[in-house]
């Protein structure tokens, strides 16, 4: 049966491959997206476009009138170090345009399911030793953070009191093939656009920070798998809740090596203070969505560095054509 599928951010990084991989599924997909960070370009024909942004009474009304069976909500404010200096505009963005949407599918003759893009690494912080599973103690360490759990403990809300079928997607850091270096804040594609231009590559602190990535198609397909997977029942936040991720740690340094190996080149680095707001450590356990969701992921890091790369090249490439 064909589904009415909308993705707010499905101009952006992650959205636009989430468009793309619910089209290729005999999908009707929706996008809204304000365009603030996402690129028109990016949103295929097939789908139907709105320009609005998710505080509107115009994004409400297309939720809660469009008779959409999936609702995908990848629209946000998601720069770390933007929510440390203006903790008020994030949470407008990332809370209160939210709860917008939640209540249009609560008021909607048939509620959507909806599929929240939470945050693996920003909502845990540094109190528990990675990888982290979903039951760990939460201690955001920056106000995107806060933000993405006062989502999640709504989405709980929503589900026990309006029976509201939400899933919290925890996705660790993502990285591809369209990543914004300029927008979006990802590191892979910041690395990627300084080696393309012979540049230093910037690195905070001692650069032994680490991350959990996670290439975007395998970010999609735990999307496409958590669109069909049954329910959980509603209860806490962690109830429905699931990390996508690798469960590997990958510190900026090796992350920086291995992408310079991709490119050919020896890489110059140059370290700066730390950044408030950034935690030390993480990665995340994904053994609730092998079982509850069918998902694990299928793309090995120095794989997934190099077809970024080269997706850059390519680019870059064509620009200069």
């Amino acid at each position: 049966m064909t589904r009415r599928v909308l993705v707010t951010g499905g101009a952006g990084f992650i959205g636009s491959h989430a468009v793309d991989a619910f089209l290729a599924l005999g999908d009707q997909v929706a996008v809204v997206d304000d365009l603030s960070a996402g690129h028109r370009t990016q949103v295929p024909s097939a789908a139907e476009f709105h320009q609005l942004d998710i505080r509107s009474p115009d994004a409400a009304r297309l939720v809660r009138e469009g008779r959409f069976d999936l609702l995908i909500h990848l629209a946000a404010q998601m720069d770390v170090r933007k929510s440390v200096a203006d903790p008020a505009a994030d949470a407008r963005i990332n809370v209160e345009g939210t709860l917008n949407l939640l209540e249009a599918a609560r008021a909607a003759a048939v509620p959507p399911r909806c599929l929240f893009a939470s945050s693996g690494g920003a909502v845990y912080g540094d109190r528990v030793e990675p990888p982290t599973d979903e039951s760990a103690a939460k201690d955001p360490q920056s106000p995107y953070g806060v933000a993405k759990l006062s989502v999640e403990y709504y989405l709980a809300y929503y589900g026990r009191v309006h029976g509201l079928g939400a899933m919290a997607l925890r996705f660790s850091n993502v990285y591809g093939p369209r990543q914004d270096p300029h927008g979006e804040a990802g590191v892979v594609a910041i690395f990627c656009d300084r080696l393309l231009a012979g540049a230093d590559l910037t690195v905070y602190g001692d650069g032994r920070q680490t991350r959990d990535y996670v290439a975007v198609g395998d970010v999609v397909r735990a999307l496409t798998s958590a669109a069909r997977a049954p329910m959980p029942p509603a209860g806490g936040i962690d109830a429905r809740a699931f990390n996508i991720g690798t469960g590997v740690e990958t510190d900026v340094l090796t992350l920086a090596t291995t992408l310079a190996a991709a490119a050919g080149i020896a890489p110059r680095i140059r370290h700066e203070p730390d950044r408030p707001g950034e935690q030390r450590r993480s990665a995340v356990r994904i053994d609730s969505a092998a079982r509850a969701l069918g998902w694990r992921p299928q793309v090995a890091l120095a794989d997934g560095l190099a077809d970024t790369y080269a997706w850059f090249a390519a680019r870059r490439a064509k620009g200069a054509a």
